[in-house]
C-alpha cells in the first residue's frame, strides 16, 4: 500500500454532469426577548 491516495477517479470526474443548487443558510439568531427569558431563568436558578 502506498503513502499516497489514488486520484485516478477524481481525475476522471466530470463536473459538467453537477447540477447547480442554491444554498440557503438557516442560523437564526434569538430575539431580544428570548435572550431576557434566558437570563431571567438563570438568575432564578
Amino acid at each position: 500500500m502506498s503513502d499516497k491516495p489514488d486520484l485516478s477517479e477524481v481525475k476522471k470526474f466530470d463536473r459538467s454532469k453537477l447540477k447547480k443548487t442554491n444554498t440557503e443558510e438557516k442560523n437564526t439568531l434569538p430575539s431580544q426577548e428570548t435572550i431576557q427569558q434566558e437570563k431571567e431563568c438563570v438568575q432564578t436558578s
